[in-house]
């Protein structure tokens, strides 16, 4: 603007050079030139409120689409088996389907960008909870279902284990944190409430995310760490032993947002979320990521007796041809997946004896139901890990290959090129996994890191994937020393 303003200043100037006189028909001009001057301008702005002002969910309904942004994160947005999943995104992906519309899902890089990318016109909705405030109240429309949420403290709840019920408790007790984030913040302010005592911990380690720390609680490496309840909520259904019930914060109110200029895709989002007819989601997906059990099955190795694996073993080793790895590694991965259980459904929606997602069946021509034939699931099963197999052709070591190719069988591919992208980037080699590309596959649940530029897919939550591919090569190892 600030070039074509001084554009059109040198235009003026040279148009009408200092010391002219205005006679009438130079007067004419003058006026002409104005109208040009000021009527782009104005063109202009109405350009820019176009993109505010008209697009409303008759529009979208026109066009046959929406487009959300969110963040990634567990509890918003991730990709897992190749598939989009989180919370907010199959309720924003609930409310698409309930008016007839594609869903097209953008993510931002930071909070502060989910509502400029909104006023830019770029995006429709932000399906992410924006805290409710006065100020935004009059650039935006909230809407949808309001989040009450507050910070909470985490703590190991063993047989045994003596909880904390009070803030004021927290006296001389050790509280672990990441630096220069909202929980250090909001720690250093409660222990300057309750005028000192608090011994804050804070955790330097670069590697270590708020999801690590919760981790760590259970295992009894640390006691305690805070974090938003969502998210400790989430995580309780990885870790049986933690409590996630004292609050540390007041609480926040919090919802999804649109334009001041979408008043009817703000009330049809609040209709949709008063599901007074009881057909949407909120109940699903509110039990799919936080209540449902998400602990692995366990990693202890079975007995095996007489070189006898499972009743499958003759379906592993007519399968195994087909991709010439060793039975046993086909058996080891059905065991992780589902302990042999064809009927099994994971809190993913992963099934079968080898946990082959639904859509990544039907791509292969096999329907869900099918999946529970062992034969087709252990058939469908090594289809996957083969093609998977084919995307790390510039591997040329037979082992290396073999992690690779289940560490993105267990978390989809893309994931795992963000890894080799992040090894690379910071010295490591990424054609080798341990020490390696597994070390930038357990920061993938850091912001820090998926939110680099050379990561493509985002959030995950790594360690999953750096334990499977221990825990099936070492029951690997373990079933053929045994068969």
């Amino acid at each position: 603007a600030w070039h074509c303003t001084l554009a059109r200043r040198s235009m003026f100037l040279s148009y009408f050079p200092a010391g002219t006189c205005f006679g009438s028909a130079g007067f004419l001009s003058f006026l002409l030139f104005l109208f040009f001057l000021y009527g782009c301008n104005g063109n202009k702005q109405e350009e820019k409120e176009d993109v505010s002002v008209f697009v409303d969910l008759p529009q979208l309904k026109a066009e046959g689409e929406i487009t959300a942004v969110t963040l990634y994160s567990s509890t918003s947005y991730f990709q897992y088996k190749m598939q989009p999943m989180g919370y907010e995104y199959d309720l924003i992906n609930d409310f698409a389907k309930s008016q007839g519309l594609k869903l097209n899902i953008k993510v931002a890089e930071n909070p502060a960008r989910l509502i400029e990318m909104l006023e830019a016109g770029e995006v429709d909705v932000v399906a992410y909870p924006i805290p409710i405030n006065n100020k935004l109240k009059q650039e935006v429309i909230y809407c949808g279902r309001e989040d009450i949420s507050s910070q909470v403290l985490i703590q190991r709840a063993n047989k045994g284990d003596k909880l904390l019920t009070d803030v004021t408790q927290l006296i001389d007790k050790n509280v672990y944190v990441k630096p220069n984030t909202k929980y250090s913040e909001r720690l250093k302010n409660l222990d300057e409430e309750l005028g000192g005592g608090i011994h804050i911990q804070k955790v330097e380690n670069d590697s270590i995310a708020t999801e690590d720390l919760i981790e760590m609680v259970s295992l009894g490496e640390i006691p305690y760490t805070i974090s938003d309840d969502n998210t400790a909520r989430l995580n309780k259904t990885y870790y049986w032993n933690i409590s996630v019930d004292l609050k540390v914060s007041f609480p926040q109110r919090s919802s999804w947002v649109v334009r001041k200029s979408s008043p009817d895709l703000a009330k049809a989002i609040d209709e949709w979320a008063s599901d007074k007819t009881g057909k949407h989601s909120f109940k699903a997906v509110t039990k799919r990521y936080f209540e449902l059990s998400k602990q692995p099955f366990t990693a202890d190795i079975p007995e095996v007796k007489n070189g006898h694996i499972s009743p499958y073993d003759p379906l592993f080793k007519k399968h195994a041809k087909n991709i010439g790895w060793d039975w046993q590694l086909l058996a080891s991965i059905s065991y992780q997946e589902s302990h042999f259980n064809p009927t099994v459904v994971s809190w993913a929606g992963a099934e079968g004896l080898m946990g082959i997602m639904p859509n990544t069946a039907k791509a292969l021509g096999v329907t869900p139901h099918e999946l529970k034939d062992p034969d087709t699931g252990i058939r469908t099963g090594v289809d996957c890990l083969r093609r998977f197999r084919q995307g790390f052709s510039e591997i040329t070591d037979p082992e290396e290959k073999v992690k690779f190719t289940l560490a993105a069988y267990n978390a989809g591919i893309g994931h795992i090129y963000d890894a080799q992208r992040l090894a690379r980037k910071y010295g490591k080699d990424p054609n080798k996994w341990d020490n390696n590309v597994a070390e930038y596959i357990r920061l993938k649940n850091d912001p820090e890191y998926y939110n680099d530029p050379v990561c493509k897919h985002g959030y995950l939550r790594g360690s999953e994937t750096y334990n499977y591919v221990r825990e099936v090569l070492e029951r690997y190892h373990y079933y053929k020393k045994k068969s």
